[in-house]
């Protein structure tokens, strides 16, 4: 089987998208390259960082990305992580597969130091969640679909 491509997009390229980037490769380990990038580029979230490290992924060495940046790319997956950017992803000329999954945006969160990032935790573990399934049933399976 051909290693595959996978896109994360996200708005900004800061949390959500940067955070399933790393779950994404580490499941996927050397079947995929994982690639993450936002319609905008908003920099690594630092709290996106913490809370993936609490649970072993480092993901301090990543950069925030444009989508233009692998425009030219053959991509076979491309996962839009929030809503605005499946409105506004780029359509990719060839072979690529589209799959969408809203997740909360934890930069958003309000409240204390410790409710925040409860948050961002619960948002990490459901990009795991989703992460890992997506790896088994597309990548490890073969499925293109």
């Amino acid at each position: 089987m051909a290693k595959q491509t996978i896109l994360v997009l996200c708005t900004g390229n800061s949390t959500r998208s940067q955070m399933a980037h790393g779950y994404l490769q580490h499941f996927a380990g050397e079947r995929a390259t994982v690639l993450s990038a936002g319609v905008e580029t908003h920099g690594l979230n630092p709290k996106a960082v913490q809370v993936m490290a609490e649970d072993g992924i480092d993901i301090s060495h990543h950069t925030s990305n444009h989508v233009d940046d692998y425009a030219q790319l053959p991509i076979n997956f491309v996962i839009t992580v929030c809503d605005s950017a499946a409105e506004r992803c780029p359509v990719w000329i060839g072979r690529t597969n589209r799959t969408h999954h809203n997740f909360t945006d934890p930069s958003k969160a309000t409240g204390t130091p410790d409710e925040i990032m409860a948050v961002y935790r619960q948002v990490r573990n459901d990009i795991r969640a989703f992460s890992e399934g997506f790896i088994s049933e597309r990548v490890l399976s073969g499925s293109l679909t």
